[in-house]
C-alpha cells in the first residue's frame, strides 16, 4: 500500500539535536536548536509564568471547545502587546486576530488564506530565512522566491539591494519580513531602514507578512514592535504571526497568534470570518491552557511587570554571551573582525564559518551548530563560551 512513499529526510535542525543527544562526550556543546537556555544550560521556568499557571489551574471549571478564533482575552492581550492599547488600528477595530497553534500555526493559516484569496501572488523571503518559512508557504501551494538580505562580507544587511528588489516586485506580492531578531542571521533592519522600506511596501501595494517570534529579545518589548506599529500607522495592510514560546518559555504549550491589519473594521470582519473558516477545516480550534497562561501574564499588572523584568534578564544574558564570545575570538584570531557578533541581535548569529568548518567543530570539538554556520547564542553560558570560542578559533586556523 505505502511502498511508493519516500522516506522523510528529517528536519536538519531537529536531526542535529538528536545526534547531539547521542554524543557520549561529556563536554559537548549544543548551539543548534532555537531554544533559550539559562546559564546552567536548562530551559527556565519563569516565575511570572509559573504564578500565572497556578491562577489558571486554581480557577478550574469545565474545558469546552474554544471559539474557532480563540479566547477573547488572549486575542485582546495580543493586540495590546503588538500595537499598544491606544493604537488607532486597535481602537478602530481594523485588526483581525486569531489565537493559533504556535506562530507556526498562524503562519500556515495565513498562507492558506493568501493562497485562496490572492491566488496570483507569489511569496518572497529573505536570503536566508528560517527553513520552515519556505516549507509552509510551498505547502499552501504558493511559489516562494528570495530577496537579497544577508551580506557575508561584513555580517550585515544588503539593505539597498533588498529595497531595490522589493521595489521591482509585482503588486500584491507577499513579502515575508522578520520584525526583529532575524532567524537565522541575527541581522535586523534599523528604525531608519524600516522607515525607508515602508513607503516602498505601500507604494508597490505589496503584502507584508511579519514574523515576530522573539519580541523582547532584541532591544525590548516596545522597541521590538516598532515595525508593527509603524506599518499600521502608515495604513499598510499586513499580516503578523507572533509567538510566546521563547518570550515566556512555553514551547510545548504552542501559544501563538495571527493578526491581519486591514483598511477598516468592515474588511477586518471579512478577514476574520475567512480565517475562522481556514482554521475550522484545519485544526478546528486552539487549546485552552497555554493561551490562558499567556493572557494572565499579559493582563495582571504585577505578573506583567515581573515577566518584563525576567525577559529583560534573558536578553541581557544573551548580550553578555555575545560580548564574551567576541572577546575571546578577537584575542585568538587577531586578524579577523568579529564585531558582527555585537551588532547582530537576538538568539541567533551567523558565525561566518563554512560547512566544512562546522563539521570539524562537531567532529573534533563536540560543538554542534547548523551547517550554515548559524548558532543559537542562548546555548552559550559561562561554563562553555570560552571553550566554544577556542574551538571556533581552532577551525578558523588560528
Amino acid at each position: 500500500m505505502f511502498e511508493h512513499i519516500p522516506p522523510f529526510a528529517g528536519d536538519p535542525i531537529l536531526s542535529l539535536n538528536e545526534d547531539f543527544q547521542k554524543d557520549p562526550r561529556p563536554n559537548k556543546i549544543n548551539l543548534s536548536i532555537g531554544i533559550y537556555f539559562d546559564d546552567a544550560g536548562r530551559i527556565p521556568v519563569m516565575d511570572s509564568v509559573k504564578r500565572a499557571e497556578a491562577i489558571v489551574v486554581a480557577k478550574g471549571g469545565p474545558k469546552p471547545y474554544l471559539p474557532i478564533e480563540g479566547a477573547a482575552n488572549f486575542r485582546s492581550a495580543v493586540q495590546d502587546l503588538l500595537f499598544g492599547a491606544d493604537h488607532e488600528a486597535v481602537t478602530s477595530e481594523r485588526v483581525a486576530t486569531i489565537q493559533s497553534v504556535g506562530s507556526s500555526g498562524g503562519l500556515k493559516v495565513g498562507a492558506d488564506f493568501l493562497a485562496r484569496y490572492f491566488p496570483g501572488s507569489q511569496v518572497w523571503v529573505s536570503d536566508p530565512t528560517w527553513d520552515n518559512h519556505r516549507s509552509m508557504f510551498e505547502g499552501a501551494g504558493l511559489t516562494v522566491n528570495t530577496y537579497p538580505y544577508y551580506d557575508p562580507a561584513n555580517g550585515g544587511l544588503k539593505f539597498d539591494a533588498m529595497r531595490a528588489a522589493l521595489r521591482g516586485l509585482p503588486a500584491k506580492s507577499i513579502v515575508l519580513l522578520h520584525t526583529c531578531c532575524h532567524n537565522p542571521t541575527g541581522v535586523d533592519l534599523t528604525r531608519a531602514q524600516w522607515e525607508a522600506l515602508i513607503p516602498v511596501l505601500r507604494e508597490r501595494e505589496l503584502i507584508p507578512y511579519l514574523d515576530l517570534a522573539y519580541q523582547g529579545f532584541g532591544d525590548g518589548i516596545q522597541q521590538d514592535a516598532f515595525a508593527v506599529r509603524a506599518l499600521a500607522a502608515a495604513r499598510v495592510s499586513f499580516f503578523i504571526a507572533n509567538s510566546f514560546s521563547k518570550s515566556m518559555s512555553v514551547y510545548g504549550e504552542r501559544c501563538g497568534a495571527l493578526s491581519v491589519v486591514c483598511p477598516d473594521a468592515r474588511q477586518a470582519a471579512l478577514v476574520l470570518g475567512q480565517m475562522k473558516f481556514t482554521v475550522r477545516r484545519n485544526y478546528s480550534s486552539p487549546p485552552i491552557h497555554g493561551g490562558q497562561i499567556v493572557a494572565t501574564v499579559l493582563t495582571e499588572p504585577e505578573l506583567r511587570r515581573d515577566w518584563e523584568r525576567e525577559l529583560g534578564a534573558m536578553r541581557e544574558r544573551i548580550l553578555a554571551m555575545r560580548r564574551q564570545l567576541h572577546g575571546v575570538l578577537a584575542a585568538k584570531v587577531p586578524g579577523r573582525n568579529f564585531d558582527y557578533f555585537l551588532t547582530q541581535r537576538g538568539m541567533f548569529s551567523y558565525t561566518g564559518l563554512t560547512s566544512a568548518q562546522v563539521d570539524a567543530l562537531r567532529e573534533t570539538h563536540g560543538v554542534y551548530m547548523v551547517r550554515s554556520g548559524r548558532i543559537c547564542v542562548a546555548g552559550l553560558n559561562n561554563a562553555n563560551v570560552e571553550a566554544t570560542a577556542v574551538a571556533m578559533a581552532a577551525v578558523l586556523g588560528a
